[in-house]
């Protein structure tokens, strides 16, 4: 199979950050690795889209941003999820839900 373009990701990435930090704290790189392995590489997050969104999400309050060290005894800055980040992916996962059921119905309609 191949893999659907990155643009199909853009309205999904919050979501799947959310989903990923929900597991526990994680650096970037992490997180960008948890959903590509997730995927099966079917998703492939740059750091292009990635950072920008960790921004955006960290000035909205749904994650919090601070430094620690990583695996490789590297400073890196670790990203964790927030009360609000929690009932933000509730709200996200139930939007997504029923935004993909209804693609669904339409594309596998026979």
């Amino acid at each position: 199979m191949t893999r659907p373009p990155n643009s199909l990701l853009h309205g999904t990435l919050e979501a799947l950050i959310l989903k990923t930090l929900a597991a526990g704290p994680r650096h970037g790189y992490a997180i960008a690795r948890w959903i590509e392995e997730g995927t099966n590489d079917a998703l492939v997050i740059e750091e292009g889209s990635l950072y920008p969104a960790l921004y955006r999400m960290e000035r909205r309050g749904w994650i919090e941003a601070g430094w620690g060290t990583s695996e490789l005894g590297r400073r890196a800055k670790f990203y964790r999820l927030t009360a609000e980040g929690r009932r933000q992916l509730k709200e996200q996962t139930a939007q997504w839900a029923e935004f993909s059921a209804g693609v669904s119905r339409l594309l596998l309609a026979t």
